[in-house]
């Protein structure tokens, strides 16, 4: 298939390769490919690129020593995971995972803690798909979710501010919409909850979300073939 091919690569904190792949873009992922661990479709690998050639399997990847898992996975259960960014100060993974019909999603993995399924397409965010019951056990939810019946279709992410020039921002996790051109952040409440709020509504068809080396975050629209920098108003 052409699509749900994952979206980006990433360099984690501890120096290794991270790569999002998509289910392969079946509709619904009739090949089952998001739950099934010996293909890396539907997954986030993690890869050591430096030690051998092509590369080699970190020794703490968390499948490591299961034959019935492909050792490079880090983590598994996605459907399209567009975009990755870890937080610069906490070395905290995000990523958005286009939803199928319904629903749009963020996730969120802690500093150097993998092994998570995100359970697609047992789930899609957090209601069964395709069926009125599943079982939700072993399963990570997502931090946050959307529905399509806000003029939405497909999620984009997304970048944390860390700079000091907008203390403001500060944390705060930025994502769009490809279809219904809002920008929202949001930010941990600190006791496992979380903010969100609308800064930007019907802006830019975001495809991309950016980071600087001073922290400054950017926003490339697909509509204008421009890219952005994101400042708080006023």
């Amino acid at each position: 298939y052409n699509n749900h091919n994952g979206g980006q690569i990433e360099f984690g904190p501890d120096g290794y390769l991270y790569i999002g792949f998509g289910d392969g873009g079946n509709q619904g992922d009739t090949e089952g490919n998001g739950q099934n661990p010996q293909t890396l479709l539907g997954a986030i690998l993690r890869i050591d690129v430096d030690s051998a050639s092509p590369y080699a399997i970190p020794a703490d990847n968390p499948f490591v020593n299961d034959d019935n898992v492909r050792n490079e996975i880090w983590a598994y259960g996605v459907r399209n995971p567009w975009g990755l960014q870890f937080d610069s100060l906490t070395g905290d993974l995000y990523f958005a995972d286009v939803g199928q019909d319904l629903w749009e999603e963020v996730n969120w993995q802690p500093a150097g803690v993998g092994g998570q399924n995100y359970g697609w397409n047992i789930l899609e965010a957090t209601h069964c798909y395709g069926a009125e019951n599943c079982d939700e056990t072993g399963l990570t939810l997502p931090i946050h979710e959307y529905n399509h019946d806000i003029g939405a279709c497909s999620i984009t992410g997304g970048a944390i501010y860390r700079g000091d020039e907008y203390p403001q921002m500060q944390g705060n996790y930025f994502f769009g919409d490809l279809c219904l051109g809002s920008i929202w952040a949001m930010v941990s409440n600190g006791d496992g909850t979380w903010s969100v709020r609308a800064v930007q509504p019907q802006w830019v068809s975001s495809v991309v979300f950016a980071a600087d080396a001073a922290g400054n975050l950017y926003v490339g629209d697909r509509g204008t073939d421009t890219l952005f920098r994101i400042e708080p108003a006023g």
